[in-house]
This record gives C-alpha cells, sequence and structure tokens, in this order.
C-alpha cells in the first residue's frame, strides 16, 4: 500500500493546474528538444551560474529529473526545490540541466525494469535520450566540462532509481549521482546489477527520510551494503532525515548539502 501511495504522488506532480505566477530568475532558461528515443518533443530547463562566462572557463553539469519542480513553483506540484535560489546564495559554478519528465510515461522512462503491479521498465531509452541527446546538446551550446569527473545526475524517488542505475549503465559519462528517497522497491534487479558490477567509480550521495515507507530505509541500507566491497567507502554518503517524508519539501531542503558534498 506505502508503495502505491508513493506512485500515485510521483503521478500527480505531473498534474499540477494551479494558476500560479512563475518564479524562475533570468539565469533559469528553457528549451525544447526532440527525442527520437521516446519519439516526443521534451522541456529541458537551464540554470547558469549568475557570473556565467563562456570566454572565462568551463563548468560542470549536473543532469536533474522532474525539472518541472526544481525551479519554478507555477510548473511545480508541491512546491519547488528552489534550486535557483540555493545555488545562486552558494556562488555555485555549475550548470543545471533539469529534464521535465514525460507527464503519465513518467513511471516508464524512470524505471530500469518492469513491475507486475506498475509497469515501467523504459529507463534505457530515456538515458539513451539524456546521454546521446541532451547532453552532446548541451556540450555544444554551453561551455561545459563534458568528462565524467565533472558530469552528475540527480533525482528523487524514481528519478533516484535512475540516477543510481545511470552510473551503472554508463560509468564513463557519469562520476557523480544524488539518489534521494530511491525507489529500490520497483525490482529487486537493481541489487543484481550493482552485485554483478566488478567496481564502481563515482561519488554517490544517499538521502531518506525516516518517514518516507516503511521499506525505504532498508532498502537503502541493503543496498549500502553492497557497494561496500564496489567502491572506496570516502566516495558514500548516506543521510537519514528525522521526521523525513517522501515530498518536495524534504528534497528541496536536502538539495544544497547533497550539491556541496558531490561538487565542492
Amino acid at each position: 500500500m506505502a508503495h502505491k501511495f508513493l506512485l500515485l504522488i510521483l503521478y500527480l506532480t505531473s498534474m499540477n493546474t494551479k494558476a500560479q505566477e512563475h518564479t524562475y530568475p533570468n539565469n533559469v532558461t528553457t528549451f525544447t528538444i526532440h527525442s527520437p528515443q521516446l519519439d516526443t518533443d521534451r522541456k529541458v530547463w537551464v540554470y547558469l551560474p549568475k557570473d556565467y562566462d563562456a570566454k572565462a572557463k568551463k563548468y560542470p553539469v549536473l543532469y536533474m529529473h522532474d525539472g518541472q519542480n526544481l525551479f519554478d513553483k507555477a510548473t511545480s506540484f508541491a512546491g519547488e526545490w528552489r534550486a535557483d535560489e540555493q545555488l545562486d546564495s552558494l556562488k555555485a559554478q555549475t550548470i543545471i540541466i533539469g529534464i521535465e519528465h514525460g507527464n503519465d510515461k513518467r513511471v516508464d522512462e524512470l524505471t530500469p525494469y518492469t513491475n507486475e503491479k506498475y509497469g515501467g521498465g523504459q529507463a534505457d531509452k530515456y538515458l539513451d535520450f539524456v546521454v546521446n541527446t541532451v547532453k552532446p546538446y548541451v556540450d555544444t551550446h554551453y561551455h561545459t566540462n563534458p568528462d565524467k569527473e565533472h558530469t552528475g545526475i540527480m533525482g528523487s524517488s524514481l528519478g533516484g532509481l535512475i540516477s543510481y542505475y545511470a552510473v551503472l549503465k554508463y560509468p564513463k559519462v557519469f562520476g557523480k549521482a544524488g539518489v534521494f528517497s530511491p525507489s529500490f522497491w520497483f525490482n529487486d534487479a537493481i541489487y543484481d546489477d550493482t552485485i554483478n558490477t566488478p567496481h564502481i567509480d563515482a561519488r554517490l550521495y544517499f538521502m531518506a527520510g525516516d518517514h518516507e515507507s516503511t521499506e525505504m530505509i532498508a532498502d537503502l541500507d541493503r543496498m549500502l551494503e553492497i557497494l561496500k566491497v564496489k567502491l572506496d567507502h570516502k566516495k558514500i554518503h548516506r543521510k537519514i532525515v528525522h521526521n523525513g517524508r517522501h515530498n518536495e519539501t524534504l528534497w528541496g531542503k536536502e538539495f544544497a548539502e547533497a550539491y556541496i558534498w558531490l561538487f565542492e
């Protein structure tokens, strides 16, 4: 029942119809790009550092899922992450790419495997889109440092699941992952894939609240136990938030700390 409730919340994030004033600043813009992998056009949000200067330096890039919820209250379901305000306050020197979810296709696109009740299993197509369509566009149109040491991926819930999976799937592309409230319950194959990966070379920031589903912390710790022999423990961070619940409020509040650990 807990899992079904979480999926309902995840789906509802795409269904916000309240008319609200936009809250994103001038250094956040959008573009639309065609995805041949998903056979659709997709809106992508771009955060540039306030002092962005293409002539001066190359910037690391953090790819994030559910772009509707990152910067703009008007497009978010239950409040934005306020990622732009937090990055501005940190004087962050990182480009953030927020890829919008596919509304009723979200569960399919953000899950690497199928689930008997909820379907899914199209994440390989979605990640192909991110890696082979979005990333080349970003690296061409913005002054980026494209190597894996300067490329991260982050998301929450199903976005946390696919962010972790992306490190396994594309070890030469993503060198960092922010894994918030990961839906490891969706299919145990994520544990098998981790076991079958000889070595993982990435920085991994795991965060969950202790008032999410009853299985969240146990599932996370099960994964961390496997990871102990896969990479240096200094590259793994685990944070459990007291009274943290499965929502944008938790993820937004924890964003800055995760960003700092991953990139600074």
